[in-house]
Order: C-alpha cells, then structure tokens, then sequence
C-alpha cells in the first residue's frame, strides 16, 4: 500500500522576512535543508545587498 504524503496549505508553512526588501515570504520545497540559511526571497534581493555592503570602485 502506497501512502502519500498530506499536502499543505500555504499558510501553514513557515515564514520568514528578507533582508532586503522586508517582505514575508514563504517556505519552498528547494530550500529544505537549508532554510535555517535562507535569507533573502529572490536571487535579485541577495545580489542587490551583496552589491550594496561591497565598496563601490570608481
């Protein structure tokens, strides 16, 4: 006997803010084992602070 696996509602899944743009956003599958690590809801959110700690050169 097969045994699937109960689906979530969204808002049952853990949430968090990023650091960027303050906005909440919500678990995903891909981030499962790393979500103690995750910081930021986009790849664009992560490079816009990285760009803005770096020095800038002129």
């Amino acid at each position: 006997m097969l045994i699937m696996a109960r689906m979530r509602k969204k808002s049952d899944l853990p949430q968090k803010t990023c650091l960027t743009c303050k906005r909440p956003f919500t678990w995903r599958k891909k981030w499962e084992k790393v979500w103690e690590d995750v910081r930021y809801c986009s790849d664009r959110c992560r490079d816009t602070r990285k760009s803005e700690g770096a020095p800038r050169r002129t």
